[in-house]
């Protein structure tokens, strides 16, 4: 019988995340009010005057376990109309999935090429097209601390577009970002402003079409391939992104 890990994160007030949730949880005794005047009764007609519990949230996309979708990054892609999350092809979200440990770089670092071909030498594996590549640096055992959005390890815009080379179009992180906290870009831009810097592994997706999952959880819970991984995004029209419940699935 089949494994599964959840490797998402919940959609939560309380994950200290830049990117507010607002979460208001209507109660039992509201869904009588509320169901009262949808179908014209009153409350006293549901038992105990207990209806249908329900939330209401105002969040982004991009809170929680998601996907960014080639539009996120730029409005073209390939030098074509970047695609939305809901015109994407789901055979990309459900494949092999391949973990890099890099819990052995500091926080702030920028993963490279030379990088990720080290740690696939080391595990004997070769990428193959549509596997879905995770890395893993443990950001999500800290995502309740405040300093959360700043102390992942990111990837280099060299090595994203290697990886998209690879036959690679979905890649993922446990980390809050795919590329380097923002606080370094932005202290690297203002030490040395020039192109190229602030968020520029999203925007290898210029160049060449990819998506990436971001706030992934448990990880180290995973071998380092060997699995299967479902990360179906949700299907909003139009979207940057759309939130995924990430499992991974071991046989």
């Amino acid at each position: 019988m089949a494994k599964l890990i959840d490797l998402s994160v919940s959609i939560e007030e309380e994950l200290k995340d830049p990117l507010p949730c607002l979460i208001r949880y209507e109660t039992h005794e509201e869904g009588a009010e509320f169901g009262a005047k949808l179908v014209g009764v009153t409350p006293d007609d549901f038992p105990e005057r207990k209806g249908l519990a329900g939330e209401f949230l105002s969040l982004t996309s991009h809170a929680g376990t998601h996907v960014d979708a080639p539009w996120h990054y730029w409005p073209t892609a390939e030098g074509k109309p970047a695609r939305t999350i809901d015109e994407l092809p789901l055979d990309w979200f459900f494949n092999e999935g391949v973990v890099l440990d890099f819990t052995d770089k500091p926080a702030g670092y920028a993963v490279t090429v030379s990088d990720l071909q080290g740690k696939l030498q080391k595990m004997d594996y070769q990428l193959k097209p549509f596997d879905i590549v995770l890395i893993r640096c443990d950001a999500d055992k800290k995502r309740y601390q405040p300093n959360y959005s700043e102390i992942h390890v990111g990837v280099s815009a060299e090595a994203t577009l290697w990886l998209i080379d690879q036959g690679i179009k979905v890649m993922g992180t446990d980390g809050w970002g795919w590329d380097t906290p923002l606080a370094i870009q932005a202290a690297d831009y203002k030490e040395n402003p020039r192109p190229g810097v602030l968020w520029a592994a999203h925007y290898a997706g210029k160049e060449k079409e990819y998506c990436q999952i971001e706030k992934l959880a448990n990880l180290d819970q995973l071998p380092s391939h060997g699995f299967r991984i479902a990360v179906f995004p949700v299907k909003i029209k139009g979207a940057s992104g759309g939130w995924t419940r990430a499992v991974a699935i071991i046989d």
